[in-house]
């Protein structure tokens, strides 16, 4: 992934399918009721020098939380805690809070380590085509029941 910041948000920009995430940073509040989107809708502010905290809202039911297939219910909120450990390391802890779908708390992610990569780098983007999301999509669903 690829973190692109302008003077009001932070792009994420990611190999997979070549999609996006937008996270403002102009300091408006999270809307009351928003439609769902993919990746929700975010906003982040800056805790300290080091901290960067994302909430995230409005996510689409139709997504999973991870490659496993498990739910979330459209009340679900997400923080994400992006601390700079060093120069070229980024630790990520992502919160998940959906009192519908779950009945406490939890952190699938406690300080995963992103590094930085060489200036130079070039992601090259990644693409399944519709037949191997189905045959994907059908392997996970039958390993639930």
């Amino acid at each position: 992934m690829q973190i692109v910041q302008t003077p009001n948000q932070i792009l994420m920009l990611y190999m997979f399918e070549k999609r996006w995430r937008v996270i403002w940073t102009d300091g408006r509040a999270l809307p009351k009721n928003p439609d769902p989107r993919w990746y929700g809708y975010s906003v982040g502010q800056w805790e300290d020098d080091y901290t960067f905290v994302v909430q995230t809202i409005g996510m689409d039911d139709r997504t999973w939380l991870d490659n496993a297939g498990n739910p979330h219910s459209t009340d679900m909120r997400v923080e994400e805690r992006y601390h700079r450990r060093d120069r070229d390391t980024l630790e990520l802890t992502v919160t998940i809070d959906d009192p519908t779908a779950y009945t406490q708390l939890w952190t699938p992610r406690n300080k995963l380590p992103l590094k930085l990569m060489p200036p130079d780098a070039d992601l090259m983007e990644m693409i399944c085509s519709p037949t191997e999301a189905a045959a994907y999509k059908k392997l996970v669903d039958t390993q639930k029941k």
